[in-house]
C-alpha cells in the first residue's frame, strides 16, 4: 500500500527484503505464494544478479526445499547430479563416493546464476515486486514494530520504504548488518590467513570428480560447473592482486600441484573469470534485533572450501518465510522467537565441518607449522582408510 511519494513520504508493505540473491530470491517467493506483500530492493542492475558466478552445489536438502515452493523445474531440468570427490596428496591420492555413505545423498550441480534466474523469473511471474538498481543505506527504527528504510533509486533520489519486518539478506556489508546499533549482536569472526585465487575457465571438466590437491606449494581444487566451464582454485599468498598471474602460470601450478605427471593433463581454455578470496568465517549472534532478521552472508560467512553458503542462504529463507506468514497471518510469532537459535544451530555445525576443511587442505603457518602438517597427513590419512570417518564426512559433506 502506498503511503505517498516524495519528501517525508514513504511506500508500506509487509516486509522489505534487502538483496536479490539466493535467501532473498527464496524468501520473496515462499511469501508470496502466500499473499504476503513484499518488495525486493537490490543495489545492482537485474543483468549484474543473473550473472554473478558464486557456488554451484547444492544439497539434497536445499533441492528439497526449492521443489516444496515449486522453484526446482530449471534444476531438475539442467542440474546435475554428483556424488564423488577426490584428494591428491603427497601420500597418494584416493576418491570417495560420498553418496554411498553417511545418509547417502548427493550434490546437484547447478551454477548460482542460474538458480538466481530461476527464482527471480518465479517472483516476477508471481506478481512480485522488485527494485534494481536501489541500494538501501539504512534500516531505521528496527527496535520498533514499523522500521523504515532508506534508499537511494538508480538516479540517486532518496527514498524510504515502511515495512512490519525487513530480512536483511544484503551480504555481509549491507544496509542490514552496518544498521545494527552497538551491542544489539555479538560477531564471532575468525580469518584463517590463507588466501585462493579463484578462476572459472572456459575448459571442460578434467574429471567426473570434485578434486581437492594438498601440495607443498598450497592447494589446488577442480569443481566442475558445467559441459563446458570448469571453476578452479589456487592457494596464493594474502595480498595477492588476481591480475598479477598469467595465465600460464595458472595453469603451470595446477599441472604441478594437481599432479598432472601422475595422473593426466588438465583441460586447458581462456581463463573467463578470476578473484581473490581470503578464507574468513564470520557469524553474528542473534539474527535478530527487533523487526530487523537476517539471512545468507548477512547472518553468517563461511570458507567456500566447505560449499555450504548458497543451501544455509534457502534453508535460513525458507525457516523466516514461513515464520513471517505465520505471524502476520495468524498471528503465531513463535516461529520468529525460535528463527535465530534455529539457523544458528545449523550453522555452527557448518562453521565446525568448515574449520576441519581448511585444517584439511592446507598447512597453517605459524610456529607450530610442522606439527600442524603432520596432523593434516594424518587427518587424510583417517578419511582413506576409516568408514567411520567416511559416513562422518559424507553426511557433514552434503548435509545441511
Amino acid at each position: 500500500m502506498a503511503e505517498g511519494r516524495g519528501d517525508g513520504a514513504c511506500e508500506s508493505v509487509d516486509v522489505v527484503v534487502l538483496g536479490a540473491g539466493p535467501a532473498g530470491l527464496t524468501l520473496g517467493n515462499v511469501l508470496i505464494d502466500a499473499g504476503i506483500d513484499c518488495v525486493i530492493l537490490e543495489r545492482t542492475s537485474r543483468r549484474q544478479v543473473q550473472t554473478r558466478t558464486r557456488a554451484g552445489f547444492l544439497a539434497e536438502n536445499t533441492v528439497r526445499i526449492l521443489e516444496r515452493h515449486g522453484l526446482a523445474d530449471g534444476l531438475r531440468r539442467r542440474g546435475r547430479e554428483h556424488s564423488r570427490c577426490e584428494f591428491r596428496t603427497e601420500d597418494g591420492r584416493f576418491a570417495l563416493d560420498y553418496a554411498g555413505l553417511g545418509r547417502g545423498e548427493r550434490h546437484t550441480v547447478y551454477p548460482q546464476q542460474e538458480l538466481v534466474s530461476d527464482l527471480l523469473a518465479c517472483f516476477l511471474a508471481a506478481g512480485g515486486r522488485i527494485r534494481f538498481e536501489t541500494e538501501a543505506s539504512a534500516v531505521l527504527d528496527a527496535d520498533t514494530d514499523r522500521p523504515r528504510v532508506l534508499v537511494r533509486d538508480r538516479d540517486g533520489r532518496p527514498d524510504r520504504w515502511r515495512a512490519r519486518y525487513v530480512a536483511g539478506c544484503d551480504g555481509r556489508h549491507g544496509a542490514a548488518r552496518n544498521s545494527l546499533p552497538p551491542g544489539a549482536v555479538r560477531r564471532h569472526h575468525s580469518d584463517h590467513g590463507l588466501s585462493w585465487l579463484g578462476l572459472l575457465a572456459e575448459a571442460p571438466p578434467s574429471m567426473p570428480a570434485v578434486a581437492y590437491a594438498v601440495h607443498g606449494r598450497g592447494f589446488a581444487g577442480h569443481m566442475a560447473r558445467t559441459a563446458e566451464v570448469t571453476r578452479y582454485y589456487v592457494q596464493c599468498e594474502r595480498g595477492t592482486s588476481a591480475e598479477s598471474w598469467s595465465e600460464d602460470r595458472i595453469w603451470d601450478e595446477l599441472a604441478l600441484r594437481m599432479r598432472t605427471a601422475d595422473y593426466g593433463p588438465l583441460n586447458q581454455g581462456r581463463v573467463i573469470q578470476r578473484g581473490i578470496v581470503d578464507l574468513e568465517s564470520d557469524v553474528l549472534e542473534p539474527l535478530r534485533h527487533g523487526s530487523l532478521f537476517l539471512a545468507g552472508d548477512a547472518a553468517s560467512l563461511l570458507s567456500p572450501s566447505a560449499a555450504k553458503g548458497a543451501n544455509l542462504a534457502v534453508l535460513e529463507a525458507e525457516i523466516l518465510g514461513q515464520a513471517l506468514i505465520a505471524d502476520l497471518l495468524r498471528g503465531d510469532s513463535a516461529g520468529l522467537e525460535r528463527y535465530s537459535d534455529q539457523c544458528l544451530s545449523v550453522i555452527w555445525r557448518a562453521q565446525e565441518f568448515s574449520h576441519w576443511m581448511i585444517r584439511l587442505l592446507h598447512d597453517v603457518p605459524g610456529p607450530d607449522s610442522s606439527f600442524q602438517h603432520a596432523l593434516r597427513r594424518s587427518r587424510l590419512a583417517s578419511l582413506r582408510t576409516s568408514r567411520s570417518r567416511q559416513n562422518w564426512f559424507a553426511e557433514n559433506y552434503v548435509g545441511v
